[in-house]
């Protein structure tokens, strides 16, 4: 049997578990390609398959759709992507994904003060009024209060 070169949106969806309508959105956004036939019918390339996996990995652990496409139009176009272009997208994204582990981490070990709070008024709060330094301007949720 012979490997089809070429891919309908239904078989990308299929193969990719990716609804249609995420293929077409991918595609409006610019991170993948297609072209059409003379029918006016959408197909797509083979390495679509494995582009469309590095989209849903990377939305997966939080990589924005912007950082997304700025990694993959790093690639060469029409050719799928190899371990060695996973290697550098993924080694790109690492700093920023440590640094929001980071900041996950210090909003996780700071909500045990502030859950009675609902808020985050109370004067000490760690999230929103670190060592109380908004206690000069007076009580309550000070950064909320809109001046007139």
């Amino acid at each position: 049997m012979a490997q089809v070169k070429e891919l309908t949106v239904g078989q990308v969806a299929m193969r990719s578990g990716v609804a249609v309508s995420a293929l077409h959105f991918y595609e409006a956004r610019g991170l993948i390609r297609s072209h059409r036939t003379s029918g006016n019918q959408r197909r797509y390339g083979r390495d679509v398959l494995r582009r469309v996996a590095i989209i849903r990995i990377a939305q997966e652990v939080g990589i924005s759709l912007a950082e997304i496409g700025a990694a993959l139009h790093s690639l060469p176009e029409s050719r799928t992507p190899t371990r060695e272009d996973w290697n550098l997208l993924s080694t790109g994204w690492r700093d920023n994904l440590d640094r929001k582990i980071s900041q996950l981490k210090k909003l996780r070990d700071g909500l045990t003060d502030c859950i009675g709070c609902g808020c985050m008024s109370i004067d000490k709060c760690p999230l929103r009024n670190k060592e109380d330094r908004l206690s000069a301007d007076g009580p309550g949720a000070r950064r909320l209060l809109v001046e007139s």
